[in-house]
């Protein structure tokens, strides 16, 4: 209990006299409405201070308690603490207007600068995804499975093709550790729930590959610079030994790349007549099958697919513009009228989206952007979008041609009149290793691989007395 400062016989004396001037003039009606409205406020602050024990550390430092002036916020002495996303906003708005409550709100989101890796036991199968058709690679890819599979005693899984390389092949000194291997094929073996951590071995392209192997929850991802160009690959390996053993101890900075759900409905009825028995042939042989749906009532194919980078939506080998409509959350956008449109993540809009005029997003940031290429309109200018919305792209019904879509450069496909492209936020997003932390791995990768903001330096004035500016 906190106990006043004051004398307690002039405490006595004012509570007397404070009790002797309020209880005449509040009638029993009055008494009881105020203990109502005394339990509703606080009813009011147990609320708020469920809320405010809720939050992540640093984020009650920016709330504002409803009703309370911005004033008096800003003359907290309490400093920002160290986080990314921006503060808890008020719900309450002037002294009548506030945010509808609403019982199903948005999951709590933890903040980036508080995400880091921990196992719940120790990691046991890893799998090495190598760039293959790349000699060089081969000492680095044996080195690293040696380290693995005699010092960690760790299951090692490859591809199959990379195991059977011939210069693998050749090598008797890496016989023993090439007999160890667990091997697998893309598109027939699913590895998905054995696999406890992935190193890739390549550049960018080999974290894009491992993202499409795990078209649900993906492990975490270690990706080493071996590659061309390697903004998503922040690891050397000159120190792979020192930077595998600290991400196996945990306690690593990860960055959750999100990714987009894509779904591809072709109206296969409209598109070839055939009927529901005689279309699975033609189905199987555009290679649908294996990954999508079928529905034989409506006659309609639906692809499913989990993409980190981006879609495209290109006019492919015809010289017409492609015309596609937007749509966003069921209603028309715009038409796009050029040579198509890219829907990217924020790790795609440093990749495509970036080369045609896109900005540049961190990983961190819920979004999906929008970018034309090359349209035929001067004001058409790319676009971000809330990550929780649904995108769908549709062939318009006065197109000259088909379009084609591709998804991160790989299972390309054409579209007709009457299929549809649906896009939005997936649920698993890449959780990929940073070599320090979020933020710093990033523009580091904007400043070596990008050469961002590289210029050469203005040169200082000798004597300031000679500008033109200046007056006397």
């Amino acid at each position: 209990m906190l106990r006043s400062s004051g004398c307690p016989d002039q405490q006595s004396d004012s509570a007397r006299s404070s009790k002797h001037i309020e209880q005449p003039s509040r009638s029993p009606r009055r008494r009881r409405e105020g203990k109502r409205s005394q339990r509703r406020a606080d009813g009011h602050e147990q609320r708020l201070w469920e809320m405010e024990r809720r939050r992540l550390p640093g984020q009650h430092e920016h709330s504002e308690h409803a009703g309370s002036s911005c004033d008096a916020a800003e003359s907290s002495p309490k400093r920002r603490a160290h986080f990314l996303h921006g503060p808890y906003p008020a719900t309450h708005f002037g002294p009548k207007a506030c945010i509808l409550p609403n019982p199903t709100s948005v999951m709590h989101i933890q903040d980036p600068a508080s995400q880091r890796l921990t196992w719940n036991k120790a990691p046991v199968n890893v799998l090495v995804i190598r760039k293959i058709r790349d000699e060089s690679l081969v000492e680095p890819f044996k080195e690293l499975c040696r380290f693995l599979v005699e010092e960690k005693q760790m299951m090692v899984y490859v591809e199959r093709r990379v195991a059977d390389d011939a210069t693998l092949s050749k090598d008797e000194a890496f016989g023993s550790i090439r007999n160890q291997l667990c091997t697998f094929r893309e598109g027939y073996d699913d590895i998905s729930d054995c696999i406890d951590l992935i190193i890739c071995l390549g550049g960018d392209g080999t974290l894009l590959y491992a993202s499409s192997l795990f078209q649900a929850c993906v492990p975490p991802v270690m990706a080493f610079h071996l590659g061309s160009l390697g903004f998503l690959t922040p690891f050397k390996f000159e120190s792979y030994r020192t930077e595998v053993a600290k991400v196996l101890e945990g306690n690593a900075a990860i960055t959750l790349r999100s990714r987009l759900k894509v779904k591809v409905v072709k109206d296969m009825l409209q598109r070839t007549g055939q009927q529901p028995e005689n279309r699975e042939a033609t189905l199987e042989h555009n290679g649908l099958l294996p990954h999508g749906h079928t529905n034989s009532e409506a006659g309609k194919v639906t692809l499913q697919l989990q993409v980190l980078n981006e879609v495209v939506v290109d006019r492919g080998p015809s010289s017409y513009l492609s015309n596609v409509d937007l749509y966003l959350d069921g209603r028309l956008i715009t038409s796009v009228q050029g040579d198509g449109v890219i829907v990217s993540t924020p790790t795609g809009s440093t990749a495509y989206a970036a080369a045609a005029g896109a900005s540049m997003i961190h990983p961190n940031v819920p979004a999906i952007m929008v970018t034309p290429i090359c349209p035929h309109s001067l004001s058409f200018r790319p676009i971000v979008v809330p990550a929780g919305v649904e995108l769908m792209i549709t062939l318009s019904p006065d197109a000259r041609n088909n379009v084609w879509v591709s998804f991160d450069g790989r299972r390309r496909q054409e579209i007709q009149h009457g299929d549809c492209i649906k896009i939005t936020t997936s649920c698993y997003p890449v959780p990929s290793i940073c070599c320090h932390d979020l933020v710093y791995d990033w523009f580091e990768s904007l400043a070596q691989c990008l050469h961002w903001n590289v210029r050469k330096r203005q040169a200082r004035l000798e004597d300031v007395s000679d500008s033109s500016d200046t007056e006397n």
